[in-house]
């Protein structure tokens, strides 16, 4: 029988190379949807699809989900390293593999953050539209040499933008429980022993922590508030690392100089999202890691784990063990 997978990533989809032809011929049955789905459409899908494998972005792949996906469903394969649609414990409950793609795209996120902030500070989209729209307004910006970056997270995307905020001069702050002692002595990255002093210290802040109820809404009111005026605070990981409301009050008020983020609370956003409202929001939608390159290694390491495992093999890497 021909093995049938649910393919939703559209990064995958969207863009050429060499995954294409790895699924092409494992002789796949594929199924192709434009993810992120909810978990309302992937039980819909499972519910007649006989699927033997999930190919995913940030679709809802909950345990009802894989429960009813049973017993045909061998492993889920995701396009990326964040799990936290994934309900790893229920697939390890059910004997699920659960695999993903770490070290494929954090130099690409870390060039992203670089491209939110620079359009900060220096007003790069504001003067785009003033230079097409035929006014010749000249904005002053800000320079990064000299500024204070606090980065919460230190893994491996965190640690790529710690060496492009050096190459930049500025002086680097680091917060995460998972201190690496020698990079940050070779980086010279200054260890915070807690975000609240990571944020007094910091004319930038940016978020590279993985999304779990511990760091849901980490950037919050309260913690904002600890901010010198003039901050900007850059998310590249998950919209719910951020209280949205306090966010937009901080931009309205000026307390923030600017919020730059490639990910929301919800995706694609609703038409009156908040941050719509402020024009230093700059918002680009969940693009962090799509590059040609960047596609190329996290979609070549989704199909080999997906092919592996179907296979009867290792795959490169599994979240979990059953």
């Amino acid at each position: 029988m021909t093995q049938r997978i649910l393919l939703t990533t559209t990064s995958f989809q969207d863009t050429p190379g060499e995954h294409h032809a790895m699924l092409a011929q494992a002789g796949f049955e594929i199924v192709r949807e434009r993810g992120p789905l909810p978990e309302a459409r992937m039980l819909e899908l499972v519910a007649t699809g006989n699927f033997d494998a999930f190919l995913c972005g940030d679709d809802a792949i909950t345990r009802a989900v894989m429960q009813k996906a049973l017993p045909r469903l061998k492993v889920v394969s995701k396009y990326g390293i964040g799990l936290d649609k994934v309900d790893v414990k229920a697939a390890t409950d059910l004997k699920v593999p659960v695999c993903y793609c770490p070290g494929v795209n954090h130099t690409t996120v870390a060039e992203h953050a670089f491209g939110l902030l620079l359009a900060i500070y220096r007003d790069i989209v504001a003067e785009n539209a003033h230079v097409k729209a035929g006014t010749w307004k000249r904005l002053t910006g800000h320079e990064l040499m000299g500024k204070t970056i606090a980065i919460l997270g230190m893994g491996r995307i965190g640690k790529e933008v710690a060496i492009r905020a050096r190459a930049f001069s500025m002086n680097v702050l680091g917060f995460d429980k998972f201190w690496d002692f020698d990079f940050a002595r070779h980086h010279d990255v200054v260890r915070v022993e807690t975000i609240e002093a990571a944020l007094k210290a910091a004319d930038v802040v940016t978020l590279h922590v993985n999304l779990s109820p511990e760091t849901k809404h980490i950037i919050n009111a309260q913690r904002l508030a600890l901010l010198k005026k003039g901050a900007v605070v850059i998310n590249t990981a998950r919209g719910e690392l951020v209280d949205v409301n306090a966010v937009v009050a901080a931009l309205k008020s000026g307390h923030l100089l600017g919020y730059g983020a490639d990910v929301l609370e919800q995706e694609p956003p609703p038409k009156d999202h908040p941050l719509f409202a402020c024009p230093n929001a700059i918002l680009t939608p969940h693009i962090g890691s799509r590059t040609y390159e960047s596609v190329a290694r996290q979609a070549s390491m989704a199909a080999q784990n997906l092919i592996a495992v179907l296979s009867g093999q290792k795959p490169i890497a599994q979240a979990n063990q059953v």
